[in-house]
């Protein structure tokens, strides 16, 4: 039974995988240069915001794990959990999953498009871009994660614009 709430959920996409290999699943796309490039950095602003996940939850394609894995060692947390319903989850699955999280601290969930974006559509009543690498910080409403709707959009980073 849960008995807190994270004070803050950090939603990030993905970093940029690569589609330089024929015939390999969508699931199974690594990281690119890029990719590999923006994971550290990100991770690095969340560091310097003072926003360290006290946990992070990854869909299990190989491009977040990887995502999230970099973010993890970046900041010297422990490796992340996956979640498979992350995996091109849309928003009723994603309140599925707030509905396991508890505890304090901010939390970070590595996840896909157009999930993201419809997701914090909403939950914030805002269309927010969430290009690859891109980090949403949202405070949840008073009555808890399970609320559809009410959130504040504390912030978003997109690394072009950093």
């Amino acid at each position: 039974m849960k008995t807190s709430t994270p004070d803050l959920v950090l939603l990030m996409r993905h970093v940029k995988s690569s589609w330089a290999e024929d015939g390999l699943a969508d699931h199974d796309r690594p990281l690119n240069k890029r990719g590999l490039r923006d994971a550290p950095r990100m991770a690095r602003l969340l560091r310097d915001e003072n926003l360290i996940p006290r946990q992070i939850i990854s869909s299990t394609a190989v491009r977040a794990i990887d995502t999230a894995k970099i973010v993890a060692t970046e900041l010297e947390l422990e490796d992340p959990v996956t979640e498979s319903r992350l995996y091109h989850a849309d928003v009723a699955t994603w309140h599925l999953v707030f509905s396991t999280l508890g505890g304090t601290g901010p939390i970070l969930l590595v996840g896909h498009n157009p999930g993201l974006e419809e997701l914090l559509l909403s939950l914030t009543g805002l269309t927010v871009r969430m290009p690859t690498a891109a980090i949403a910080v949202l405070q949840p409403p008073s009555t808890g994660l399970s609320a559809k709707e009410g959130w504040l959009l504390k912030a978003v980073w997109r690394p072009k614009e950093l």
